[in-house]
Parts: structure tokens; sequence; C-alpha cells
């Protein structure tokens, strides 16, 4: 349990909240606190008071692993803090390092000043675990900065450094040097100055864009269809502006209550602590060792080549890029040039700092050119034959040790392991599946060969956090999680256009879910081309006794490619990305199901979603059970992170477990005596029949 001390440093009295590793306020701390202050302000000596973190120095708010918990009775929250921080006689200076977000930035707030290190930001993001700030942030901070200062931190969860925190009135005064020296001499100053010391509670709201509030929720409205939290962000902001600071903090409180209780809350934090049980890999601890990753290489300068290059030269890491074709390394440089210049110019990044990323990727000629790289993505063509020839040659060209990867999105990465034994004996090979555009996209996929040893493991997920990447481990199979998944997700596209539905309701129903795309409007942007390539070469693979149809290849025969040809399940104009809906591909779509005597309909939103989502729920059991995913929420974080599922629904798994698997069983066992593909995966029925979800199969692999 944490606690506070109480230290003097002549008259000022220094409280250290002291709870490792962010001094979040855990059971006990906020008692801690309270005694300390009491303490303080019964001392005669002390003249002002500096509240601070212990350790790193951060300074936390409530603790995210009670939230949806009960708290002890009788033990004092933060909410009692705040009234007794703004009851004392005596200058409280809070002095803030690291990150300071949520709760510890409403302590902040009800302090009478602020000073902080030039290393800290602050910020408001609880709207991103689906509520609004429940301390007060709501009310106190458009007192001390201004409403569209406000607006920005709490309704966006925007993080401010210290800089321009101070510029907009969040600090009093940014520190150089030690903070906790810096933060008495200024508590020395402010008590030998004398009162008033201001609070944000006896402040007015500034409210410097008189639009700033419609704008913002029109803004919502196209941003965060389905959302409560951003809007309930808004509402709460302007009641600062509306009601006394009093009724401000009650009605703020009640609206956060009702926030944390709903579904879409629930379903944040589910994310919240997935991407921290991510991180758990079996085999994988912290004594493993994780070699550094100081050069890298890059086969193929197509787009995925180019954005994983781009990815390296972000983090600083130097990158050769090199491809057979010598147009291609060039078109690669120019590509990954313009888009530092557009950065630029958009203010995201300086002159200087894209230099010195361009110069960080070094184009070589041949592939033996990569010799002396840490590790060396293939990211060539999507064929078998093209990959092997890589390997060998990069196994031959590379340094002893040297990890190879590859950035397929579906083939056999063992089999790649074994055309190269030398390295699979090392355990030096594994799959590295990036998303495009891979510079944008947060997720990785790594692919566990069985061969791969730990410490190869160990090394890319550490390197996958030093290029900003969220790591999801899977293991070896046709498509490992996502693009597997994603195979009866577009068959049931395909499908439902032949049955009656249109490109436009099969999108807007899915839109109307909370996807960032409908997956017409995503196989435009992708390229139509990219998956008929693929279903052409699987041909033979596929069962003739099987339901297939035949829409997005007469689209691919008509030259329909998407929006890189203008036209596929859209048509759009020159330089625009805007879909047009088409009836030449109704009419193509009628005439493909005329010819498989199918009889069209009227297919309603709820079906398409149906359709469309059960089947991902199905094949995500089936990974399950095969160990190919871990865990269910590394299911929910492929879909949120690399498909554009809603992440205030909790991702897939998550999600169903919300509509309950027994019904989802039903309908899927339903479906599958009219049509192939929906046979139910055994863990379906076993959960199903148990009355059980992926919630408890996760619980009991952490044994909780």
């Amino acid at each position: 349990m944490g606690g506070a001390s109480l230290e003097r440093h002549g008259a000022i009295g220094v409280i250290t909240i002291d709870n490792p590793p962010v001094n979040a306020m855990s059971v006990g701390v906020p008692g801690a606190i309270l005694s300390r202050l009491e303490e303080a302000g019964a001392d005669d000596a002390i003249e002002a008071i500096v509240l601070r973190g212990g350790g790193r120095g951060a300074l936390a708010g409530a603790d995210i692993a009670m939230f949806g918990k009960p708290w002890p009775e009788d033990e004092p929250t933060l909410r009692h803090v705040i009234p007794a921080i703004e009851r004392s006689t005596k200058p409280v200076i809070a002095a803030l390092a690291g990150y300071c977000l949520g709760g510890g930035l409403e302590m902040a707030l009800s302090c009478h000043y602020r000073v902080a290190s030039r290393e800290t930001g602050v910020g408001q993001p609880e709207v991103l675990l689906g509520f609004p700030p429940g301390a007060g942030g709501t009310q106190r901070l458009p007192r001390i900065a201004n409403v569209s200062t406000a607006l920005a931190m709490i309704v966006d969860g925007t993080r401010v450094p210290a800089e321009k925190a101070a510029e907009h009135g969040i600090l009093d005064r940014v520190i150089e040097g030690d903070l906790l020296q810096g933060a008495v001499a200024f508590a020395e100053e402010r008590a030998a100055g004398g009162p008033p010391h201001p609070l944000a509670r006896d402040r007015t709201p500034v409210l410097d864009d008189p639009g700033i509030f419609e704008a913002t929720r029109e803004r919502l409205a196209r941003r965060a269809r389905g959302q409560r939290a951003p809007l309930a962000c808004l509402e709460c902001v302007e009641m600062a502006l509306s009601l006394p600071f009093d009724e401000g903090i009650r009605r703020e409180r009640e609206v956060f209550e009702a926030c944390m209780a709903s579904a879409e809350s629930k379903a944040l934090r589910h994310v919240f602590f997935a991407e921290r049980q991510a991180r758990r890999v079996p085999g994988i601890g912290k004594e493993t060792p994780a070699r550094p990753v100081e050069r890298a290489a890059i086969v193929g300068a197509g787009t995925m080549g180019t954005g994983i290059a781009t990815c390296f030269a972000n983090a600083g890491i130097p990158v050769r890029l090199t491809d057979s074709d010598g147009g291609a390394l060039e078109r690669a440089l120019a590509a990954i040039r313009s888009g530092y210049e557009s950065r630029v110019a958009r203010g995201r990044i300086g002159t200087a700092d894209a230099e010195a990323r361009m110069a960080l990727i070094e184009p070589v000629e041949t592939m033996e050119g990569v010799a002396g790289a840490d590790l060396v993505i293939e990211a060539v063509f999507e064929e078998m034959p093209l990959k092997e020839e890589v390997f060998r040659t990069l196994d031959a060209a590379c340094d002893e040790g040297a990890i190879i990867a590859s950035n397929t999105s579906y083939l056999d990465v063992n089999h790649l392991a074994d055309t190269v034994p030398r390295r699979r004996d090392a355990g030096c090979v594994l799959g590295m599946h990036f998303f495009s555009p891979a510079q944008v996209m947060r997720l990785l996929e790594v692919v566990r060969t069985d061969s791969a040893s730990p410490e190869t493991l160990a090394t890319v997920l550490a390197l996958a956090q030093r290029l900003g990447k969220l790591a999801v481990v899977a293991g070896v199979c046709h498509g490992f999680i996502g693009n597997r998944m994603l195979e009866g997700y577009t068959r049931q596209v395909r499908f439902l256009l032949e049955e009656g539905a249109s490109p436009v309701d099969v999108d807007a129903a899915m839109t109307g879910f909370g996807m960032a795309m409908g997956p017409c409007a995503v196989a435009d942007l992708a390229g139509l081309d990219v998956s008929w390539r693929k279903r052409k070469a699987d041909a033979h693979l596929r069962d003739p006794s099987k339901r297939y149809s035949a829409v997005a290849d007469r689209l691919c025969e008509r030259g329909r490619f998407g929006q890189k040809t203008g036209a596929g399940y859209y048509r759009y104009e020159p330089g625009s990305r805007t879909p047009i809906p088409d009836p030449e591909v109704d009419a193509l779509i009628a005439e493909v199901a005329a010819e498989s005597g199918i009889a069209r309909r009227s297919i309603g939103a709820d079906e398409i979603v149906e359709r469309l989502l059960y089947p991902l729920v199905n094949e995500g059991a089936r990974l399950l059970d095969e160990g190919i995913a871990l865990r269910a929420s590394d299911v929910d974080l492929v879909w949120i992170n690399g498909y554009g599922f809603p992440r205030w629904r909790g991702g897939v798994m998550h999600w169903a477990d919300g509509v309950g698997l027994a019904a989802i069983h039903e309908t899927v066992a339903r479906l599958d005596e009219s049509e192939d593909y929906w046979e139910p995966a055994p863990l379906l029925n076993r959960l199903a029949a148990d009355g059980k979800g992926f919630a408890d199969l996760d619980r009991a692999a952490r044994g909780g």
C-alpha cells in the first residue's frame, strides 16, 4: 500500500506521494495525503506546501485497476483530497514531472499553483476510457486555461507539453534543472508575496471562441458516431459556463458515473488492459535478453517496403532499402521524401527533422548491400517462390546472428524458415506483418515460427515498441489472425451483394455499426486487383462444391480496380476519394446473381451486421482453440488496430460476449443448415453450452 511523507525544506513543507510506479490514488494513498496536508497545515513553521510524486516524479490519478470495483467504506478518495487542498490556508504548489494525466491533473488543478519540468506533459485523457473527468477537471480546466484548450484536452484527450501548458496558463512556471529545488524556490516566492492565492474554482471560464461548442458538436457527429463519451465531455465543459461551480461539479460527477457504467466505457477499459496483456508472451520474461537493433534493412521498395523503411527512420534507426528494380527504388525514395515534405507543410515536423530522417534511409542496389544489418525484413510480392529466393540470398549476405523476418500477410513462415536451415536452427527467422500504410498503422502481427528463439522474439517485441507499434504475437497459419478472419468477412460481403444488398447498403450498415469504413469502400481503397490476384493463384485450392461469388472478379475483369482506376465498387471523380454509387455495378451484381440462380431480396442493416461479424467471431474461436491467438483480447486488438473495428465496442470477441455467445451460436448453427462456411467452431459450441464467454477464457489463462 502506498503512502505519503512530509519533509520540511526551511519554511516549505514537501508532501511526497509514494506509490510506485506512477503514484496512483490506490486505496490508502488519498488518506495518507490528507494526513500530511493536515500535519502541514497545523505546523506554524510551514508557510507553503509543495505536492509532488516520488520515484520518477509522476502525479497520477485514480488506480484504473479499481474501476468497476467496490471502494472500501470510510476510505478517502481523490474527491476528498481535492477539497482539502482548496481549504488549505497555505498555498499549495503542485510539482509535476513525467506525464500528469487524468486525476493527477485534476488534483494539480485544485492546487493554488503548478510548476513542472520541461519534459512534462499534461492531459485529461479520460475520454479514451469512455467517460469525462470525474473529479472536477471539466470545471477547473476551462477556468485556468480557456474553453478551446479545455475542449481539445478533454473531448479529444490531447496531451499538452509543458511549454504549451505554460502558455495556456495551466502551469505557472517551467522549471529548469532540479524540479524539487525549483518548486521549493517558487513556493518561497509565493509565500513571501502573501495572499491572495487564487484557486481555479474562483475564476471565470474564458470563452475564447463563441462558436467552439457548435463546431465541436458538428465534428463529433462526423467522427464519433455511436459514442457517448466525447459528447458527455463537451456537455460537461458547457456546464462550466452555465452553472455555478459547485453545481457543475455535482453534474459532472453524475455524468461521469453514468458513462463509467456504460458498455462503451467497459469496452474501452477492456482494450486498455488488453494492450498491457498483449506484452505477456509465454516463454518471454523480463530475464529474456533482447538484442539491440541498431541497423536494419528492407528488401522490396514497393508500398509496404517504403512504409516500413519510413517506420525505422521515424524511430531514428538507420535502414537500408533495396529492390531488384532500380526504378522502384527511386520511386520509393521520392515517395518517402514527399511524405516528409507533406508533414513539414502541415507543421507536424520541422525541416531539419525531415532531412535527418531521410538521411537515415540508404538505398542499396543489391541484396548483398544489406550486410551488417541486425535485422532484415523481406517485403517483396506475396509469392512463395520469390520469397524463398530472397531468403536464400539473404542467408548468404547477412551477418551471423542477424534476424530475417518476412512481411508476408498470408504465407507459411515456417516453410520460409526451412529454406534457410542455418538461420532456422539459430532461431533467427519469424514473421513481422505490418499493416498498410506501415508508417501510419499501429498494429504489427509478430508471427512466431516453431523455430524462433525466445531471444529473437524478445528482440522483435522490444523493437516494435521502439517503432511505436502495438505488437500482437500470432502462430503460423494461413493469414495468421487478422487476414484469416477477414476471408469470412469479405466472402459474406460478396454473398450479400448477390442476394440483394447494394455496396451502399453494406457500407452504411457497417459504418453505422462503427467501422471506420465500409468493406466495399475499403476494397476500393486497397485495390481490388490485389485480392483478385490472390484468388486466381488459389483457384486450384477452391472446393467446387461450395458456393463462390464472382462479383469482385467481374469488376476486375472490367478494369475496375478501385480508386486507382477511378472505378471499383463505386466510381470516383478525378482527384477525389469520395465514393459515388454506380448503376453499372448494380447491374453487374444483378447479372451475376441471375447466372447463379439467386433470387434477390431486401436485406436490412441488422442482418448485414450479423452476416459479416459472426464469421469473425466463429473464426476467432477456431484461432483460440488452435493456439494461433494467445488470448481473445489479442484478437480484439488485431481487429481494432488493423481493420478499423470500433475501439469503443471493445473488439470482435468482447463485442460477441456482449451479444451473448449462445445467441451467436444459435444463428451460426441455423445458417450452417442452409449454407457452407457456417459450421460452428468447437470452442463456440463449448462456450455457448456452458454459458461462458471469451472473457472467461482470458481470465482462466491469467489465473484469475
